[in-house]
């Protein structure tokens, strides 16, 4: 946190999201034409500086995922831009995006479907190198060996398969392939949730060190809050598709603004028998992104709702600061 402090406001982001939006087409009728869209990511503007972990948070289903696979270019932006190191990646052509790849990377949510289980360990890990064209045959092997170490595994994985580990392993496993090319950013769709619990805070740790010996800036997608508050320094709340709340860590889970994020956090369960808060429970389902409601569309479950919720959206504004970070929360009023 003080490494992100220390920056204040300005300096220059290393990835900057503008107005970004992904809308998938929904194909209808004999033709199978398109004449709706399911809005995964609707308008989101976001910044991660060097060194810092921006973690996203938000129910299943409102986007987070798709932002994140944005982003890093496996899914192509439908509006917006996605600005890396003060250069637009967003329509950037395949051949001038390889060299820049390196730079991002991403570890992914499912440890056991994202390995090539044909794969050894030693050529799953070995596989970036080899797509950048970096070293030789030897030089590579000999990073690999690094890697295994780094991520705490034994040399002799490498002739192994993904199959012959535990869940835990698989992570580390797919850790040490998106750390192989020494990236600047590293995008984490739920890194842990395919864990158990305890194994979750190994990895959480390893990330967390990782970190501080690289300076890495993480973007951490997780619908655990708990998980979260662990490894951010900020912390945005996503709500169907947009950004509801974005602020410093502490802040948002000591003083929360939006009533959704409100409601997130009264759900933690706190280990404490004496402690008797109560829950917040959100009446109804999450809306249908093919169809979301006007105006605020968190509104139809608030239950602080009034007219003007249901008739203007209501824009990202700043209500508070602290130590150069501000708090912003898309809400028509002071809660």
């Amino acid at each position: 946190m003080a490494n992100l402090l220390n920056k204040g406001k300005a300096d220059k982001p290393l990835l900057e999201v503008k107005g970004l939006k992904m809308h998938f087409p929904v194909r209808q009728g004999v033709l199978m034409r398109a004449k709706i869209f399911n809005k995964a990511v609707d308008d989101v503007n976001l910044t991660v500086h060097q060194g810092e972990t921006l973690g996203i948070v938000g129910e299943s289903g409102c986007g987070k995922s798709t932002l994140g696979k944005s982003i890093i270019r496996l899914y192509k932006p439908t509006g917006g831009k996605v600005i890396f190191e003060g250069e637009d990646i967003t329509h950037m052509s395949a051949k001038r995006l390889k060299p820049r790849r390196r730079n991002i990377q991403m570890i992914f949510q499912d440890p056991v479907e994202s390995l090539n289980a044909r794969h050894t360990v030693g050529d799953i890990i070995e596989e970036p190198l080899k797509i950048q064209g970096i070293g030789d045959t030897a030089s590579r092997k000999k990073r690999v060996l690094e890697l295994l170490d780094i991520v705490g595994l034994q040399s002799r994985s490498t002739t192994r398969y993904p199959f012959e580990f535990s869940g835990g392993q698989r992570q580390r496993i797919g850790i040490a392939r998106a750390i192989a090319l020494n990236p600047k950013l590293i995008i984490c769709d739920e890194p842990v949730s395919a864990l158990d619990v305890s194994i979750q805070s190994q990895i959480l740790n390893l990330l967390n060190d990782l970190q501080r010996e690289m300076n890495l800036s993480y973007f951490f997608i997780a619908h655990d809050l708990a998980v979260v508050k662990h490894i951010s320094d900020r912390i945005a709340i996503m709500y169907l598709g947009k950004v509801v709340e974005i602020g410093d860590g502490d802040e948002i889970y000591k003083r929360q603004r939006h009533p959704y994020t409100k409601a997130l956090i009264s759900a933690i369960p706190i280990p404490d028998p004496h402690n008797k808060s109560e829950s917040i429970v959100l009446k109804g389902d999450v809306p249908s992104p093919i169809n979301p409601p006007s105006g605020c569309t968190f509104h139809p479950r608030c239950p602080f709702a009034q007219d003007i919720c249901k008739k203007e959206v209501p824009q990202l504004r700043e209500v508070g600061d602290k130590g150069g970070l501000p708090h912003q929360v898309s809400c028509h009023f002071d809660l």
